[in-house]
C-alpha cells in the first residue's frame, strides 16, 4: 500500500504545482519613450522655424491680405469670386491646376508638369499633399489662391526626388476650374 499512497501523494503534489496561474512575460528590452519625446521636440522646433520664415515673407508682402487656415497654413487670394457660389463639400468632384514653388519663388513643379487634377473631396486616395486637399475646400470656382505650406502640410519628410529636399516649406498657386456636386 505504501507505494500506492506515495504515488497518489506525488500525483496530488504535481497537480497542485501545475495549477499555478500563468505569469506575464516581460519584454527583453524596455524602451523609455525618449525617441518619441525627442522627435516631438525636434518637430516643434522645425515648425517654429518654418512659421517664422513664412511670417517674414508675409510681412515683406503687405500688398497681399494673408489669411490663416484652421489646418495650419496661410493663403491669399490672387483672384477672388465675390458671388455667393458654393464651395466644395464632402463627395464633390473638383478639377484644378496647381504649381509648387519654394518660398523664395523658384519653380519646383510647374502647372504643365502637374497637369489638370481631378479630386473627389475627402474620398479620394489621390497623391495630393494634405495642404492642397485642405486648401481646395476653401475655394470657389474661378478663384486663384496662393498657399504657403509648412513642410508637414507639404511634402514633409519625403520631399520630391531630385527636386525638393526633406522638411521644406513651399508655396503653391491653385486655380479651381470646376466643382461637380455630389448627389
Amino acid at each position: 500500500m505504501r507505494p500506492r499512497s506515495i504515488l497518489f501523494l506525488f500525483a496530488g503534489c504535481l497537480l497542485f504545482i501545475s495549477c499555478k496561474t500563468p505569469e506575464a512575460r516581460r519584454p527583453v528590452q524596455q524602451s523609455s519613450g525618449s525617441f518619441i519625446k525627442e522627435s516631438a521636440e525636434r518637430n516643434k522646433k522645425l515648425y517654429k522655424k518654418e512659421e517664422e520664415r513664412i511670417t517674414s515673407i508675409m510681412e515683406a508682402n503687405p500688398e497681399n491680405e494673408y489669411l490663416s487656415s484652421e489646418s495650419g497654413f496661410w493663403y491669399y487670394y490672387n483672384k477672388k469670386d465675390s458671388l455667393d457660389v458654393p464651395m466644395p463639400e464632402f463627395g464633390d468632384v473638383v478639377t484644378f491646376t496647381y504649381d509648387v514653388r519654394s518660398l523664395d519663388g523658384a519653380s519646383i513643379l510647374s502647372e504643365s508638369e502637374t497637369g489638370l487634377q481631378t479630386y473627389k473631396i475627402d474620398q479620394s486616395n489621390q497623391d495630393l499633399i494634405s495642404g492642397l486637399r485642405d486648401g481646395v475646400k476653401l475655394m470657389k470656382v474661378g478663384e486663384q489662391v496662393t498657399f504657403l505650406f509648412p513642410s508637414y502640410k507639404a511634402f514633409g519628410y519625403y520631399g520630391i526626388q531630385d527636386k525638393l529636399g526633406t522638411n521644406v516649406p513651399i508655396q503653391s498657386t491653385v486655380t479651381l476650374k470646376s466643382i461637380q456636386q455630389s448627389q
